[in-house]
């Protein structure tokens, strides 16, 4: 359930704020945001599978407290991010 690595750089070069800019809260965001999903969708497969449900939850909840890592920094930098990625905030 890893990313592939053509799927990371994409995304780090979308939300990047300059060359080899992983540590960002918008990149850290985006990746875990992509992560999500794809863990989503194997749980809608998987009903029963506890373990990846704990991680997806660990996930969320770390994309969230980056969320507002970053609200808190710069709120025009959280809206933009926010808008991209198609959360609801």
């Amino acid at each position: 359930m890893a990313l592939d690595t053509t799927a990371k750089q994409d995304i780090i070069k979308k939300f990047g704020q300059g060359k080899g800019d992983t540590g960002s809260p918008e990149v850290q965001t985006a990746l875990l945001t992509e992560k999500i999903t794809k863990l989503a969708e194997h749980l809608k497969i998987h009903k029963k599978d506890n373990h990846s449900r704990r991680g997806l939850i660990s996930m969320v909840s770390k994309r969230r407290r980056l969320l507002f890592y970053l609200q808190k920094k710069d709120l025009k930098r959280y809206q933009a991010v926010v808008k991209k990625l198609g959360l609801s905030k």
